[in-house]
């Protein structure tokens, strides 16, 4: 396994990044949302609020005065998972903010051979590989600048934002068949 450092050692990148950071999300699910109780009320029926004021939120339109970009592809299968779900009905806050947030079939990112992992990339330069549990729990992260990683992670990058959809669009789609 390669070495992995914390998450938090990564954090400075989200305010550093001076032009765009993507974000790929293979995940059916997120230990950290579960454990959240805004997951729980929405499992019990009650919608989340977009929160503009949410630190995340803050930042994203911060970078989008800055001339930055945010933008993130959600793979999700076919019907969503509970916490893909989750995932879509919180898109609207991080949206309204400036980030770009589409979704992708599993089938379509597979077709499309995109990493199974989660991953960061900012600026096309800096890729931040994803290390999950089994439990859905974040373990650490991998820093990787080696230029054929990059490369293969901004050609992911590129494929999965054009043939993704937004999350909107998806989202009203999966609401009207619950």
């Amino acid at each position: 396994m390669p070495a992995l450092i914390p998450f938090e050692e990564i954090v400075h990148l989200f305010g550093e990044f001076e032009h765009t950071a993507f974000r790929l999300e293979t995940r059916r699910g997120y230990a950290t949302d579960r454990d959240g109780s805004r997951y729980q009320a929405f499992m019990r029926g009650v919608m989340p609020d977009i929160e503009p004021d949410h630190p995340w939120n803050a930042n994203v339109r911060t970078k989008a005065d800055q001339g930055a970009r945010f933008s993130r592809v959600r793979i999700i299968d076919t019907p969503p998972t509970d916490g893909q779900r989750f995932l879509m009905a919180t898109a609207e806050g991080g949206v309204a903010a400036g980030e770009d947030i589409r979704v992708l079939t599993r089938a379509e990112a597979e077709r499309l051979e995109l990493p199974d992992y989660d991953l960061w990339l900012f600026d096309s330069r800096t890729l931040v590989r994803m290390h999950v549990d089994e439990s859905d729990t974040t373990i650490g992260v991998e820093l990787i600048t080696d230029q054929g990683w990059v490369l293969a992670a901004c050609k992911a990058r590129d494929a999965a934002t054009a043939a993704a959809r937004p999350s909107a669009e998806v989202w009203a789609q999966v609401r009207s068949t619950v």
